[in-house]
């Protein structure tokens, strides 16, 4: 049993955590672990505020609790801290890094961090808490990620980095070389479907998405190398779907309530060729809903941002039996995200 300074301390860890996760956001945002990277030597808290344009105090408090946190390295010469970037925060908080989860963090501070601030509210409810954060209506949700170009790569590059990161594990989880043409629901730039098609070299993946999306990723993202990747602009809710062997559902089921994830997957099963499948790709509860925690807060962070949830393995093989599919298969890759595959 654990003693009663454990439990204290346990609940303090938890009341400072948004404080933990707002200085990471704030490091980020200031550019503090770029400009590290880019000297490539340990550079005193002067020098970064100098460059930077912050107080002297101020970037040193932050410099240290980044410290503190392990995402930097001090070196004291003289009684002045010299500060360097941790091999993570290299590989992870770098924006030019090609594993960079910074465009993650960004959207977590700017949009995330704001919308839990009503989590009170969206328990009360049992909706999303747009209104109260932005100002603005469900309907104008997408209206308000796609304002700008800037804003639509910013959502794009937060959407595709994960896959740097777990994409493989996905796409491996099952042999899908018996799928050749593939259609990626929502896919974005493509971050999955190069996951994909560097698997599976004699299958082709298009991906379908809102046109601003898709104009935005064949201007920025899309190369002559990746002739096995193709775009359809389109709504796959109010437009047809055309007909493929593979549907790929990568973070699109957990955004919607029940009815609404049948409807989409009873049209895909209708466009859906004899022996395909869907493969859908989310985060899994266990199924007495004990954890894993991340789970259960990203479960919290669709209650306050969607209209959706995070599921149990039972509850998405529900989901795709409704609409008609059969052989559901639930795979746990051991990283973030998990593989469920249903068959026709």
């Amino acid at each position: 049993m654990c003693s009663s300074e454990d439990e204290v301390q346990k609940l303090f860890n938890y009341t400072y955590g948004f404080l933990v996760s707002k200085t990471m956001f704030t490091a980020c945002e200031l550019g503090v672990f770029d400009l590290l990277h880019e000297a490539q030597e340990p550079i005193s808290a002067v020098k970064i505020a100098s460059r930077l344009g912050t107080s002297v105090d101020g970037i040193r408090q932050l410099l240290d609790a980044c410290v503190g946190l392990k995402l930097l390295k001090v070196d004291l010469q003289s009684n002045e801290g010299y500060y360097s970037n941790t091999d993570a925060s290299t590989e992870y908080l770098v924006k030019s890094s090609p594993r960079t989860l910074h465009h993650m963090m960004m959207y977590y501070s700017n949009t995330i961090y704001m919308c839990c601030h009503f989590l009170p509210q969206a328990v009360r409810e049992g909706k999303h808490q747009y209104e109260n954060t932005f100002g603005i209506s469900s309907r104008e949700i997408f209206d308000s990620i796609y304002r700008s170009e800037e804003e639509i790569l910013s959502f794009i590059r937060f959407m595709d980095s994960i896959w740097n990161i777990c994409g493989k594990d996905v796409i491996q989880a099952f042999d899908l070389s018996a799928f050749h043409t593939v259609y990626d629901l929502g896919g974005c730039s493509g971050g999955l479907a190069k996951q994909f098609v560097s698997t599976y070299k004699d299958s082709t993946v298009t991906i379908m998405d809102l046109p601003k999306v898709v104009q935005t990723a064949e201007k920025h993202f899309v190369t002559d190398k990746e002739q096995q990747i193709h775009f359809l602009e389109g709504d796959f809710f109010d437009d047809p779907i055309p007909e493929a062997d593979l549907f790929i559902l990568s973070r699109i089921i957990h955004d919607w309530a029940d009815e609404k994830c049948i409807g989409l997957l009873r049209k895909i099963y209708q466009s859906c060729r004899s022996g395909g499948g869907v493969l859908i790709v989310e985060v899994l509860l266990n199924e007495d809903r004990s954890g894993p925690v991340i789970s259960q807060m990203f479960s919290l962070n669709l209650l306050v941002m969607a209209e959706g949830k995070e599921r149990t393995p039972s509850e998405y093989t529900k989901l795709l039996t409704d609409s008609g599919f059969r052989d559901i298969e639930v795979k746990a890759t051991g990283n973030i995200y998990n593989a469920i595959l249903g068959r026709k």
